[in-house]
């Protein structure tokens, strides 16, 4: 019988699961983190999460719920270094990862599952030492990234791609939100099939639920946005962070596109972007808002703070249609959060959104990032009331097929098959474990 897990180590080096998601380097990883380390103590298994210490605010170790610790990781300075500066610190935070390690009883860690590439370079060394299986999670990769580069995004070096390959040769499990993802493991980086498990993610499906007074949720929201927005008002939202790779300028090109259309929509179409800047639209953070004015309909967008829970639910309640115009996506939990809410959601249909999204069901997806594409799709989900009304229907209904309950369940599972598959292999070498 497979045993499982007692205490996870959990390996975040570059966002901490206590930032606000959709600014910065915070996003869907965050919420994975956070939802998945809940649920895990909940069945009580002990969830420890490292990640790099970015203010001197912040304590050694803090207590995200019962049975979940943060420990944060002095890992060199605490502001002003970006994911690429990251790799220089990687010795500094897993000597971090070690020492806190070492002040417990022997075998405190059952296992250590990283996420992101930079997380697994630090597990490779801890697995080693502790003498535990590796479990990774990249929840992006390089080579997919690469090969679907907005216009103008610079694309990931190949310090990356290279150490995305040594994690992926060494981790004793690799989990892949979609089966898009695993054959990628496979097909571009030589994952082992037998070592790949695919675990779709979740949603919060007692925070993000449905409501029929979308009027209200409207209401409170255009006190924010400093502008009415009335029951008869055509609302498109965006929600994540403010780069190249999500697209939020597809939405904006196709909203012109709309007007240009239907010039009688201008007086009651709201854009609402809600989100900060991250990755390389830190180089230019008033691009979207320049790019608004320059196709005429900055009276039309708002933008507005990234937010999280009951706030954010509020957000997709508001809108008529979510879009998520990403070039690469490895899954998409807005879209999924925007569906448990009722909304129906307009996607690319890149990466993990043909699964987060059932085409004509729950929403429609987008085969390109042309406008005139976009604003079809957005005109026939948010305009046609018997199509928007069969979509809103069919996303709550898709929404609840997943859950961070199944996806804890799942990730367990694999946990105690990498240390079954360990201590079996330690066995035939005449090991003890």
């Amino acid at each position: 019988m497979r045993r499982a897990p007692r205490r996870v180590a959990v390996l975040s080096v570059h966002t901490s699961p206590l930032a606000q998601p959709g600014t910065g380097d915070a996003g869907g990883m965050n919420v994975y983190i956070v939802q998945t380390a809940l649920e895990m103590a909940r069945r009580g298994v002990e969830v420890e999460i490292f990640t790099r210490q970015t203010s001197s605010d912040l304590p050694p170790v803090a207590e995200l719920a019962p049975g979940v610790l943060v420990h944060h990781v002095v890992a060199g300075p605490f502001g002003g270094l970006g994911k690429e500066d990251l790799p220089s610190q990687l010795c500094a935070f897993t000597a971090g990862v070690l020492r806190d390690e070492a002040a417990q009883e022997p075998g405190w860690f059952d296992v250590v599952h990283s996420h992101y590439w930079l997380s697994g370079q630090v597990g490779w060394l801890v697995r080693d030492r502790w003498g535990v299986p590796l479990v990774h999670t990249a929840h992006t990769l390089a080579k997919v990234k690469n090969a679907s580069l907005a216009a103008g995004d610079r694309p990931e070096p190949l310090p990356r791609v290279v150490g995305e390959e040594q994690v992926v040769a060494v981790a004793d499990r690799l989990v892949a939100s979609t089966p898009a993802e695993a054959e990628a493991l496979v097909a571009q980086y030589g994952a082992d099939p037998d070592a790949v498990r695919t675990v779709a993610p979740g949603v919060d499906l007692e925070t993000f639920t449905p409501d029929l007074d979308r009027g209200l949720a409207r209401t409170r929201l255009a006190r924010e946005a400093g502008v009415a927005i009335s029951d008869d008002d055509v609302v498109l939202a965006f929600v994540g962070r403010i780069q190249p790779l999500k697209a939020p300028d597809v939405l904006l090109r196709a909203a012109a596109e709309m007007i240009a259309r239907r010039p009688e929509l201008r007086g009651r179409l709201r854009v609402l972007v809600v989100g900060g800047p991250s990755g390389s639209g830190l180089d230019r953070p008033r691009a979207l808002a320049g790019l608004a004015a320059d196709l005429g309909i900055a009276d039309v967008v708002r933008f507005l703070a990234p937010r999280s829970g009951a706030a954010l639910a509020e957000v997709y309640r508001a809108a008529d249609v979510v879009a998520v115009p990403s070039h690469s996506e490895s899954f998409g939990l807005v879209a999924l959060e925007a569906q448990a809410c009722g909304t129906p959601v307009v996607a690319a249909a890149v990466g993990g959104l043909p699964v987060a999204v059932a085409d004509g069901r729950s929403g429609l997806l987008v085969a390109d990032h042309a406008p005139s594409s976009w604003a079809d799709a957005l005109e026939r989900a948010a305009l046609d009331r018997r199509l928007r009304g069969r979509l809103a229907a069919g996303a709550v209904e898709h929404a609840t097929v997943f859950s961070w309950d199944r996806t804890a369940d799942a990730l367990l599972a694999t946990y105690a098959e990498a240390m079954a598959a360990r201590r079996a292999g330690a066995t035939l070498q005449g090991v003890a474990v």
